[in-house]
């Protein structure tokens, strides 16, 4: 393995999946980022009105695009911007198999803006299946929302004949990814195979491997091309048409009724996030294993390109808050999650050593993992250079 490094502005490393570095060691989420002052933003938005003009004109009298949902802040300013241009959007919330009280608040506050919802609410033993299984195989127990906020949207789209969907930010975009592709607008399935997270895990594979029958992963699978040629389905990245802040986007959802902790949750500098999915402590720990960096990395990175923290700064946060063992998240102690997909600690532990890259952490002078008094792994290089 190369050496890691990290980028010179920002502090992604280079083992971050599609991340890309110019000559001056720049990383391509502070290219993109660093690009937005030349966009004119004013025409991009000319742009997008027009093209909902064009759905709504489509769409009278019925539904005149799909938000896909959590009921999170960004779910949240999505559906305030369609209600701001005059759009009629049917929102789609997938509902995580873990669902924190403050989840099912913010779901039902995001009703409250004045929209018609539709929830889905997936067979929970098969998604638990699928969750253990996909823990163990690819090291991420949110594989099926992963899948799922990405496929049953769409599915509503070809079946309700909705054909345009609106999207929050551009990942490859905000977090950094192949430098031609960072000004996509649309969302596809080629987009979903690539950037979704999916790790190489299709819904055919648990088909075959975990003989579920075809009809119990109808939710899972994304719809066939003639499908979606046939309703005309599209799916645009809103943040590509107008800036994307999402701290701005919590203030704005926050002045909506949408809640939050005082305090920064567990395993992120910001108390405004993932707050629905009980399960993304555990998804973001393994991020940290394969990687050497989560979502305290994400944000630090973020607020370093929007002149809240200085580089400095966010190596010290990283220093203290990231790739903290998941013993707890909202409230909800490890155990929980681990009883209800059939998992002993002992069995997570070892799939957390399974999926660890050895090349980035401190090891004894018998190759194995050093931990700290926390059972956190200590990063080689935690000065982030």
């Amino acid at each position: 393995m190369n050496k890691v490094f990290y980028c010179k502005l920002c502090v992604y490393p280079s083992t971050k999946p599609h991340i890309e570095f110019n000559k001056e060691g720049v990383c391509s989420g502070c290219v993109a980022y660093l690009n937005r002052s030349e966009v004119d933003w004013a025409k991009r938005k000319e742009k997008f009105l027009k093209i909902l003009k064009k759905y709504k004109l489509k769409t009278k009298n019925y539904y005149n695009c799909i938000v896909p949902s959590s009921g999170g802040k960004d779910s949240h300013y999505q559906v305030i911007k369609m209600l701001e241009f005059d759009m009629n959007p049917l929102v789609v919330n997938v509902i995580p198999d873990k669902l924190a009280e403050i989840g099912r608040y913010n779901i039902e506050n995001l009703k409250k803006l004045g929209v018609d919802t539709i929830e889905v609410t997936l067979n929970p033993n098969v998604r638990r299946k699928i969750n253990k299984f996909a823990l163990k195989t690819v090291g991420d127990i949110s594989w099926p929302e992963h899948n799922t906020i990405f496929t049953v949207p769409v599915r509503f789209s070809v079946d309700l004949k909705i054909p345009l969907l609106i999207w929050g930010e551009s990942a490859e975009n905000e977090n950094g990814g192949p430098l031609e592709t960072i000004d996509r607008v649309e969302l596809d399935r080629r987009w979903l195979e690539e950037f979704g997270g999916l790790l190489g895990l299709r819904a055919n594979d648990l088909e075959d491997i975990l003989k579920i029958p075809k009809n119990k992963l109808i939710q899972y699978t994304y719809p066939s091309a003639a499908e979606l040629k046939r309703v005309g389905t599209i799916g645009l990245f809103i943040g590509q048409f107008i800036p994307w802040d999402s701290h701005e986007n919590a203030e704005i959802a926050a002045s909506h009724g949408f809640k939050y902790y005082k305090n920064n949750v567990e395993g992120n500098m910001v108390p405004y996030e993932n707050l629905d999915n009980v399960y993304m402590r555990v998804h973001d720990y393994f991020k940290f294993l394969k990687y050497g960096y989560d979502r305290v990395t994400d944000w630090c990175c973020w607020n370093i390109r929007r002149g809240k923290i200085t580089r400095r700064e966010a190596v010290k946060i990283n220093q203290e808050k990231s790739g903290k063992f998941p013993s707890e998240y909202l409230g909800y102690p490890l155990e929980i999650v681990l009883n209800e997909i059939d998992c002993t600690r002992e069995e997570f532990d070892n799939i957390c050593d399974k999926f660890t890259n050895k090349n980035l952490f401190r090891c004894n002078n018998k190759d194995q993992l050093i931990k700290d008094e926390t059972g956190s792994l200590i990063l080689k290089n935690k000065n982030y250079e």
